[in-house]
């Protein structure tokens, strides 16, 4: 198979498309991230990656607090609004029902059927982007999405995020077991 060269970019498949949450001069703010990821198992850990200029950060930092919202497909205009637009210019959480958990200081939002609660582990400045990572503190989950009372990807139905095209995408059918696929294989 041919391949070609396309530089160093700062791609990789596929990202979700979640909303970060954090309250702002005491006000509840969403911002779309693509850039985040598990980056600890214990304890549990998310990273996202943020741009210096961003209102959400402000809030982050303000309160060492955070949320990540998974949006459903089904919310791809609120999401993909709260990527265009600043906070500092317009109330995003009019668009939304937040809600509190135990930090009291991380807003999330109702309509998402997945949210983590985050208190700031540490941050790294990485030039362009600040790299956030967030000790989750609880997840909380839509009955309804879930199967045996774990996530269920199907019926949280999250978006994934496609750069450079920039464009989003549903989650696709299942193709096999994880820790058993490659048992075939395995002398």
């Amino acid at each position: 198979m041919d391949k070609i060269s396309i530089g160093s970019k700062p791609l990789l498949y596929p990202l979700p498309a979640v909303l970060v949450g954090s309250n702002v001069n005491g006000k509840p703010n969403y911002m779309t991230v693509a850039w985040s990821s598990i980056v600890n198992m214990a304890p549990p850990m998310v990273s996202v990656s943020i741009g210096h200029s961003r209102h959400t950060l402000k809030g982050i930092e303000e309160n060492n607090t955070f949320s990540v919202n998974i949006p459903s497909t089904k919310q791809i205009a609120e999401t993909d609004y709260c990527g265009i637009v600043t906070g500092a210019g317009d109330d995003k959480s009019a668009l939304f029902e937040s809600f509190y958990g135990k930090l009291k200081t991380a807003p999330m939002i109702k309509d998402c059927p997945m949210n983590m609660e985050c208190k700031v582990n540490r941050t790294i400045d990485l030039g362009s982007h600040v790299l956030v990572i967030g000790e989750i503190i609880d997840i909380l989950v839509d009955l309804d999405c879930t199967h045996n009372g774990i996530p269920d990807i199907t019926k949280i139905d999250p978006m994934i995020f496609s750069f450079p095209q920039n464009d989003y995408f549903q989650v696709g059918k299942h193709i096999g077991k994880a820790f058993a696929a490659g048992k075939s294989i395995k002398k």
